[in-house]
């Protein structure tokens, strides 16, 4: 049986797997926190600058570090206030950035708001949809052992000219904009029941609408099926934050965002240097 939708038109996509090749970068976690300030005062300030120095030294090393940086956000709002995000080349090496931060003194201090857990991923609409016809024009039937060698080989390719996408340094911009998003699986909406070139289509017009902003934006889409409870979570740096606003509020006029995407919290970050740890822990934003 079809997983096509009855009531949308036949298309090309008949007798063809739905759903889209991706290919995957680094990993990444989200950790949202909240200080105890009352206990961080009663502190003595030696006390401090001891607990601060272990800090930024761990951070200093993070953000630096060859297989993935680590960056600090201080959070706007009543939703947290730090933002650790880490860039690491695999989970379990997110669980040890994770469990370092959390031997640190100043963990003691801290209390997790949330967090995200999720993989850099790129979806390959255009690829996928020409891979696949081909095979089938060839007579390949799908998920054979021959029809999985080609799209490995797809795969490999691609995923070795994406590269700087896929493991790209964490962006050095002051703000950061993260959310996570789902695609509506509604009984009159649903994404996945849409025929896989029409999800094309859509997916190639959102990206336009964000391309128009690539010089004052550096999105990093990251995909989080089976890992955290959205699908995706979106990534947004820039220098100026009413950028964030005008990026968002445009793309929702496009059809894959007006009719099928739902939204879930927003959190918005200023970076802090771990040179910078003492100062925010003082009240101050440092510059960066």
């Amino acid at each position: 049986m079809s997983s096509v939708h009855p009531n949308l038109p036949k298309t090309a996509s008949e007798g063809i797997p739905p759903v889209p090749l991706t290919i995957e970068g680094y990993s990444v976690l989200h950790q949202m926190m909240r200080i105890r300030w009352a206990a961080w005062r009663q502190l003595p300030s030696a006390e401090k600058t001891v607990i601060v120095d272990a800090a930024a030294a761990v951070l200093g090393k993070m953000e630096t570090n060859t297989n993935g940086q680590s960056g600090l956000f201080s959070l706007l709002g009543h939703k947290g206030d730090l933002m650790f995000v880490h860039f690491r080349r695999s989970f379990d090496e997110l669980n040890q950035a994770e469990l370092q931060l959390a031997r640190l003194a100043l963990n003691d201090y801290l209390e997790p708001a949330t967090s995200y857990l999720s993989v850099i991923e790129l979806g390959l609409y255009e690829s996928t949809i020409k891979a696949y016809q081909d095979l089938k024009a060839r007579g390949i039937a799908a998920h054979s052992e021959e029809w999985k060698r080609e799209i490995n080989d797809v795969l490999a390719r691609q995923k070795e000219a994406m590269q700087p996408r896929l493991f790209p340094e964490l962006p050095k911009h002051r703000y950061l904009s993260f959310y996570p998003m789902d695609r509506r699986r509604g009984e009159a909406r649903n994404w996945y029941t849409l025929p896989i070139e029409e999800r094309a289509r859509q997916m190639n017009e959102h990206g336009q609408v964000g391309r128009r902003y690539a010089g004052e934006v550096r999105q990093i889409i990251t995909g989080s099926i089976g890992f955290d409870d959205w699908e995706w979570g979106v990534d947004l740096f820039a220098d100026d934050p009413l950028v964030f606003k005008k990026l968002i509020y445009e793309m929702r006029f496009d059809e894959v965002s007006a009719v099928y995407a739902l939204f879930g919290q927003f959190y918005l970050g200023v970076r802090c240097p771990a040179s910078g740890l003492g100062k925010l822990l003082g009240g101050e934003l440092p510059a960066v």
